[in-house]
C-alpha cells in the first residue's frame, strides 16, 4: 500500500492554501512524540544537531547468544557501528558502518546492521536497490519530510542525503536489498495496555502492572528495555493494537475498504513487495503509519509518491491506523 523508506522529520502544521485553516494534527503516536499543543504556535523545520560523543564507559557488556563484549560507547559509535553478530549479514560496506565525517553517519547505527530499523525509524533491510537509491534522492532534494516537525532524526537523515556521493548511496543500497526481511514484532490487540513513557520517539513500559486505553493508537516498545539500549538484533518488539483493528486492516489491505485501491495490487499478494516496489509485511507500524499520513499531508512528493496519492487520499487516521495494524500482523 505504499511507497516508502528511511527515516522522517520536517513539515508540520500549515495553512490550507487560501483558507488561513490549520491542517489536522498528526498521529503524534507514530512519530514517537507526546500529542501536540494545538495552541502552541507552528515550528520552523528544525536544523539536524550534531550527535552527542560516544559515552566514556568502560564497563564490558553482553548480550544472549553470543560471547562477544562491546561497551556503550562501541555500540553508541556513529563512526564505526558496534555489532555483536557479523556473521549473520554480509560485509557492511564502509557508509553502512563508518559513514563518513562530519554528517553521513553510519547507516547501520540507526537502522541496525540487520537493516531491520527501530520504531523510530525505517526498515530499510529487503528494500529495492533503485526505490532506495531513490528515497535518498528524495531526502537530497527537497522532496521528502516530515508531517510533524518535532520529529527531528528526519533533519539527521536529509544532511547525511544531502552528502553521500552515488557510489555510498549505491553501495549502502545493495547491502540493505541483499537481505531478506525477517519480521520482529508481535502484535497484540488490547483494549488497555501496560502505561509508558516517551523516550528517543520510543515507548518505554513503565515498571509495575499499571495500565491505560489504549485509545486510537497503537503502543510500539521493546520486548526488553536493557536489551533494546544494548541494540541486540535478536530481541524485538511488541506492538499493542486496538481490539478489531487487524481484521478491519485487512479489509483496506486485501480488498480497499470502499475508499482506496487493495494495496495487494502493488505490493504483491503477499505483501513482499513487487519488482521495484517495496514490501510492507512485517514492517513497524509506527513506520508504516507516518509515511501514510506524510504522503497525505504532502510532505512526501518524490518520484513516485504521485502513485500513492490517490491511495491515502480517502482515508482517515484510524482507517490509516488499521492498516499498519495489519500489515504488522503480517509474516509470521
Amino acid at each position: 500500500m505504499h511507497r516508502f523508506l528511511a527515516v522522517v522529520g520536517v513539515c508540520g502544521v500549515v495553512s490550507a492554501i487560501g483558507l488561513g485553516t490549520q491542517a489536522p494534527a498528526s498521529p503524534a503516536w507514530a512519530y514517537g512524540l507526546p500529542p501536540a499543543d494545538p495552541a502552541a504556535p507552528p515550528r520552523a523545520p528544525r536544523t539536524a544537531p550534531p550527535p552527542a560523543p560516544p559515552p566514556v564507559d568502560p564497563t564490558p557488556h553482553q548480550i544472549p547468544g553470543t560471547t562477544k563484549t562491546l561497551t556503550m560507547a562501541q555500540i553508541r559509535d556513529y563512526w564505526n557501528v558496534g555489532d555483536w553478530f557479523p556473521d549473520e549479514h554480509p560485509p557492511m560496506p564502509n557508509v553502512v558502518v563508518h559513514g563518513r565525517q562530519p554528517h553521513v553517519r553510519g547507516c547501520a547505527m540507526c537502522h541496525m546492521p540487520n537493516g531491520k530499523g527501530r520504531p523510530e525509524n525505517a526498515p530499510l533491510t529487503a528494500l529495492p536497490a533503485g526505490y532506495f537509491v531513490q528515497q535518498l534522492l528524495d531526502f537530497k532534494h527537497g522532496l521528502r519530510t516530515s508531517a510533524d516537525t518535532r520529529k527531528a532524526n528526519t533533519a539527521l537523515m536529509i544532511e547525511a542525503a544531502t552528502e553521500m556521493t552515488d557510489e555510498e548511496m549505491r553501495e549502502s543500497a545493495a547491502y540493505f536489498a541483499s537481505m531478506k526481511w525477517t519480521p520482529w514484532i508481535t502484535v497484540r490487540e488490547a483494549a488497555t495496555v501496560p502505561k509508558t513513557r516517551l523516550s528517543g520517539n520510543v515507548f518505554f513500559r513503565l515498571p509495575g502492572n499499571v495500565t491505560e486505553p489504549i485509545g486510537n493508537r497503537i503502543i510500539e516498545t521493546p520486548e526488553d528495555a536493557d536489551r533494546f539500549e544494548l541494540r541486540d538484533p535478536h530481541s524485538g518488539f511488541i506492538a499493542y493494537v486496538p481490539s478489531g483493528s487487524v481484521r478491519k486492516g485487512g479489509e483496506f489491505v486485501r480488498g480497499g475498504g470502499g475508499k482506496t485501491l487493495p494495496c495487494t495490487i502493488c505490493h504483491g499478494q503477499d505483501l513482499e513487495g513487487l519488482g521495484p516496489v517495496p514490501g510492507i509485511a512485517g514492517r513497524s507500524p509506527s513506520y508504516i503509519m507516518r509515511q501514510l499520513w506524510d504522503l497525505q499531508q504532502g510532505a512526501r512528493k518524490g518520484e513516485w509518491s504521485p502513485l500513492m496519492k490517490p491511495v491515502v487520499e480517502k482515508l482517515t487516521q484510524d482507517d490509516m491506523l488499521t492498516i499498519a495494524a495489519y500489515l504488522a500482523a503480517q509474516g509470521r
